[in-house]
């Protein structure tokens, strides 16, 4: 983990850099299936959201917490930390950027990955 100290803060950074950072991160960890979706023109909820699965309950866990923690280090803080202790969806709020991290059958569940590029299909298909 020393490592990281040597890492740039992240305090300034635009929501790409930390969307980025936040995949290297889950990476790392051994995350699944790491996506990056750039939501800006489908939601007012975040411009970029980061999907990664875990194998368990407790990779699920050690994944998201793992972001926490290294984030934090960068001086990144999370707005809200949902799905503590469920161990099948785990998200960290960052305002402009949202991590997602899911069991494989939540994702599957859930599909945003699938729910975003639908929607980007939709609004291609009007103009």
């Amino acid at each position: 983990m020393e490592e990281n100290m040597n890492l740039a803060p992240l305090t300034d950074a635009e929501p790409k850099e930390i969307a980025d950072a936040a995949a290297e991160i889950l990476d790392n960890k051994k995350g699944k299936d790491i996506k990056i979706l750039y939501v800006a023109d489908k939601t007012d909820i975040s411009d970029y959201f980061v999907l990664a699965s875990g194998n368990s309950n407790t990779h699920i866990k050690t994944l998201a917490d793992e972001v926490e923690y290294q984030l934090g280090l960068r001086g990144v803080k999370h707005l809200n930390y949902e799905g503590r202790g469920n161990g099948t969806w785990v998200l960290l709020d960052y305002g402009r950027v949202v991590v997602h991290v899911f069991s494989r059958e939540a994702r599957e569940f859930y599909n945003l990955d699938k729910l975003y590029r639908e929607k980007r299909e939709e609004q291609t298909s009007e103009e």
